[in-house]
């Protein structure tokens, strides 16, 4: 995950952006917010971290069997139960990307970036970004706007002003999964 020094570190702030955001999310009055918005920020934080480039912050294993756990857990927590709708499996995949690319720092040589070796692009580092790149254009297509303006009442959410807060805003929210989206499709071409 660890990339040339300015792209690692503008990839830290999209992150960490991101994840502070979310956190603001957590005091929304709409319940649905405050119980994904941890999530997104424990994604967000999580991914600042792992981007910080190898000279600052280069972790022993241990620190990224730690990472795999966590980020194992969270994926768990959103995938149970079942059904719960896509947003929760979006998670999930994040999650078990996460917990993918600790598992590569892990088996990487030590002070280095994981990498594949010249063994070209294993599967499931592949079916990642088809996923994730599938996730931003589907996110950026639905934040442009189409034919005029249309109010948030008329796309099938509160109208803006019914909001109580600009944490409940639904396009900053969307802004945001396509950030992390973003990020991790970086960071899985870094790995």
């Amino acid at each position: 995950m660890h990339g040339p020094g300015s792209a690692s570190w503008l990839l830290v702030v999209l992150c960490a952006g991101s994840g502070a955001y979310c956190l603001l999310r957590m005091r929304s009055g709409v319940e649905e917010q405050r119980r994904t918005a941890g999530g997104e920020a424990l994604m967000g934080f999580g991914m600042a971290v792992m981007a910080v480039p190898a000279a600052v912050l280069d972790p022993p294993r241990e620190v990224w069997l730690g990472y795999a756990a966590v980020f194992a857990a969270a994926g768990l927590r959103m995938a149970w139960p079942p059904g719960r709708g896509p947003r929760h499996l979006h998670h999930a995949v994040g999650a078990l990307a996460m917990v993918y690319m600790s598992a590569a720092m892990v088996t990487a040589p030590a002070g280095h970036a994981a990498g594949h070796g010249g063994a070209g692009v294993p599967a499931v580092t592949g079916a990642l970004l088809v996923y994730f790149a599938g996730h931003v254009l589907l996110s950026g297509a639905r934040l442009a706007p189409v034919g005029g303006a249309v109010t948030a009442g008329e796309r099938g959410h509160p109208p803006l002003e019914a909001v109580v807060g600009w944490a409940d805003r639904p396009e900053l929210v969307l802004v945001c999964r396509l950030a992390m989206s973003m990020g991790m499709l970086a960071m899985l071409l870094a790995l």
